[in-house]
Parts: structure tokens; C-alpha cells; sequence
């Protein structure tokens, strides 16, 4: 599986806007974080995974992928929520899924026209698909899209790496725009490090 790319570049720039990020990223070495470049299956599974463990959302996609064969949009699309369901999921999501599919499938959702997008476009047209949030759409940017510049407020890993990095007990908005801003245009590599400080 292809990892997130990054290199000296964004490394040196962090290391020089962020004296105690720079300390982590040299006490924790590369970060290799495994992408999905096809945006469809990152879509599917990761409306699939929401709020189950990853040795879960495995299991799942496990299943679909039996049933189903290759997932694609025209095979999810053609499938009934009931039989999406019958591979682990709840129905909602499973309706969710479908939705996707059926977007995709049809046109409505043009997923290779969202490499031509800023960040904000595509957030903007994930979350109007039923069951894609603001912070599904930004995990997308940076592990299926590579999009470097991303930092999610809405993640509470980020968060807490923050506030560990920096001694805080907690952090409000102002704040995390404070250092999203010290990481750009380098954010993804930033949350990296936060995530693997968070879970540290």
C-alpha cells in the first residue's frame, strides 16, 4: 500500500516554524500513514468504518468485497441497502453507501473532477452526499487525495496531540487556528505528528 509522501522539504519548514514540533518530529523519525488513491473506495470505507474499531471496519470491507466482488459504484449501486447491510453495517449506513454509489454511478458526483478543486470545494461537495462530514471529507484530502495543507478541527486526536506538544489542558478554536496557521502549507504532515504524539 502506498504511504502519505513527504520528505525534507516539509520537514525543515515545520522544524522551523515550531521549535517543540520540530523536537517531535525528530524524537519520532517518518511517519509512513497508508493512503487509498482510488477516492471511491476511501469514500466507501470510510463511511463504512465511522464509529466501529479498525479490525471492524477490516471485517466489513472483507465482506463486501466477497459479495460484491470488485467495489465499485455501478456493483453498490445495483445492490439493495438490505444486502449492503447484510455485511456488518448498520442500515443507515448501509443506505449511505448505496447513496454514494448511486451519485457516482449516475454522475451526479464527478470524483475525479474533485482533483481540479480547492480543499474547501471538496469538502463542500462530499458533506452533500447523506452520511460524508466535514471530517470524513478531510480525512479523504489527506489519505486518499494528498492534500497538504489540511489540519481538522473536528479531529480529537489532532487536539490532543496539541495539547500535549504544547502543555495545554485544553485549546479552543483561536488557538488551533494559531498553529494551523504556524504548519501551512505543510498541515498534513503536521497532523501526523499530532496524531502519533496523541496516541503516544
Amino acid at each position: 500500500m502506498p504511504a502519505f509522501r513527504y520528505g525534507t522539504k516539509e520537514i525543515e519548514h515545520l522544524k522551523k516554524r515550531d521549535r517543540k514540533l520540530g523536537a517531535a518530529i525528530d524524537h519520532i523519525g517518518m511517519i509512513e500513514r497508508t493512503i487509498t488513491p482510488d477516492l471511491f473506495t476511501a469514500l466507501v470505507a470510510s463511511v463504512a468504518g465511522q464509529q466501529i474499531s479498525a479490525k471492524a471496519a477490516e471485517t466489513v470491507w472483507n465482506r463486501m468485497e466477497e459479495r460484491f466482488g470488485i467495489i465499485t459504484p455501478v456493483t453498490l449501486s445495483a445492490a439493495t441497502a438490505e444486502e449492503i447491510r447484510q455485511c456488518g453495517i448498520s442500515l443507515r449506513k448501509a443506505g449511505y453507501i448505496k447513496g454514494i454509489a448511486t451519485a457516482v454511478a449516475g454522475g451526479d458526483l464527478d470524483l475525479g473532477g474533485l482533483h481540479e478543486l480547492s480543499d474547501e470545494d471538496v469538502i463542500s461537495q462530499l458533506t452533500a452526499l447523506r452520511g460524508v462530514g466535514v471530517w470524513t471529507a478531510e480525512m479523504l484530502l489527506i489519505f486518499a487525495m494528498e492534500r497538504p495543507d489540511v489540519v481538522s478541527w473536528g479531529d480529537l486526536a489532532i487536539q490532543r496531540g496539541m495539547m500535549q506538544l504544547y502543555g495545554k489542558e485544553s485549546i479552543d478554536r483561536a488557538a488551533f487556528d494559531r498553529y494551523r496557521k504556524r504548519y501551512s502549507p505543510h498541515g498534513s504532515v503536521a497532523s501526523l505528528y499530532l496524531w502519533e504524539i496523541a496516541h503516544r
